[in-house]
C-alpha cells in the first residue's frame, strides 16, 4: 500500500512539474510575443506615416486614417526636383561592403592564432583589442579629422572604408574567437598531414565550419558600418556622400518633413533588414555557436 501510495505522489507530481513547465513555456512566449510587437510598431508606425501627406503626417495627435499618398517616396527618389539618393546608396553600400570583407580577411586568421593557436596572454590580447571600442567616437574626431586633412583624402569614400574597418575590427576579432575555438583540432592536424598551408586551411577548412558565426560577424559589421553617421557626417562632402548623411538633409528648420524623412528612413533601412531575413538561419546558428556544450 505504501508503495502504491509512493508511485501515485510520483505521478502526481510528474504532471504537476509538466503542468508547471507548459504555463511558464506559454507564460515566456506571451512576453516574447508582446516585444516583438514593442519592437515592431515604431517600425509600422514610420512606414504608415511615410505615405501620409505632410500636413496629415504633422498632426497632433496623428491621424491614422488619412489619406494615402507617394509624395514623400517622390521627394526622396528625387522625381520633383530635389537631388537623387542613388549617389548616397551607392557610396554606403561601398563603403560597407568593403569593409566588410576587409574586416573578415583581417578577423579571421588573427581568430584562429587566438583559438586554434592560442598566442601567450591571449586573454590579455582580446581584452586590447575590445578596450580599443570604448574610446569614445567624438574623441578621436578631430585627429582623424586632420589626418584626412592632411592626406587630402575629405570626402573620400576609401577613408571611410578604413575607418569603418579599424572600428569594427576589434569586435570581428572577439566574435570569431570564440566560434573558432569550436573547430575541432583534430581535422586542421589531419590537414597539416595532407601538406595543406595555413591559407588552404583557412579557406577549405576552418571557413567552412565556423560559416555561421562568420555570417553572424559579417552582418553585424555591415550594420555598424551602415548604420554609421558622425564619421561620415564630419569626413564626406558631396563625393562621398553616404545614406545616413542623405537622410539628415531632409530635416530642416522650415517646413514639414516628417513624412518624407519616414520614407527615406523606410528605404535607406531595406538593405539592412534584407540582409538580416536573408542569412537568419546563419546569424541565429552563429550567435548560439558554443552557447552548449
Amino acid at each position: 500500500m505504501s508503495s502504491t501510495n509512493t508511485a501515485v505522489t510520483r505521478v502526481r507530481t510528474v504532471r504537476t512539474f509538466r503542468t508547471f513547465r507548459t504555463k511558464g513555456a506559454s507564460g515566456l512566449g506571451l512576453v516574447a510575443w508582446l516585444a516583438g510587437i514593442l519592437f515592431f510598431l515604431p517600425i509600422a508606425w514610420m512606414t504608415l506615416t511615410s505615405f501620409h501627406s505632410e500636413e496629415d503626417a504633422a498632426t497632433n495627435p496623428p491621424s491614422v486614417a488619412a489619406s494615402l499618398t507617394l509624395d514623400g517616396y517622390r521627394d526622396f527618389f528625387g522625381t520633383g526636383g530635389g537631388a537623387s539618393p542613388w549617389p548616397a546608396l551607392i557610396n554606403s553600400t561601398v563603403a560597407s561592403v568593403a569593409s566588410t570583407l576587409l574586416v573578415l580577411l583581417l578577423a579571421l586568421p588573427a581568430a584562429y592564432a587566438l583559438s586554434i593557436r592560442p598566442v601567450k596572454k591571449w586573454t590579455d590580447v582580446l581584452f586590447f583589442f575590445l578596450s580599443t571600442k570604448m574610446l569614445p567616437v567624438v574623441a578621436g574626431l578631430l585627429p582623424i579629422y586632420l589626418f584626412a586633412k592632411n592626406a587630402e583624402m575629405l570626402d573620400n569614400i576609401w577613408l571611410l572604408v578604413i575607418l569603418y574597418t579599424s572600428m569594427n575590427l576589434p569586435i570581428a576579432v572577439w566574435m570569431m574567437q570564440s566560434f573558432l575555438a569550436e573547430v575541432p583540432v583534430a581535422i586542421i592536424e589531419a590537414a597539416q598531414i595532407d601538406g595543406a598551408r595555413l591559407p588552404t586551411i583557412l579557406a577549405r577548412v576552418v571557413a567552412p565550419i565556423a560559416l555561421p558565426g562568420i555570417a553572424a560577424t559579417a552582418l553585424i559589421c555591415f550594420i555598424f558600418s551602415w548604420n554609421e553617421l558622425l564619421f561620415a557626417r564630419v569626413l564626406t562632402g558631396v563625393v562621398a556622400q553616404t545614406a545616413p548623411v542623405f537622410l539628415t538633409g531632409f530635416i530642416t528648420s522650415q517646413g514639414l518633413f516628417l513624412a518624407k524623412v519616414c520614407a527615406a528612413s523606410l528605404v535607406i533601412s531595406l538593405p539592412v533588414l534584407a540582409a538580416g531575413f536573408a542569412a537568419q538561419d546563419k546569424l541565429v546558428q552563429g550567435l548560439s555557436l558554443g552557447a552548449v556544450k
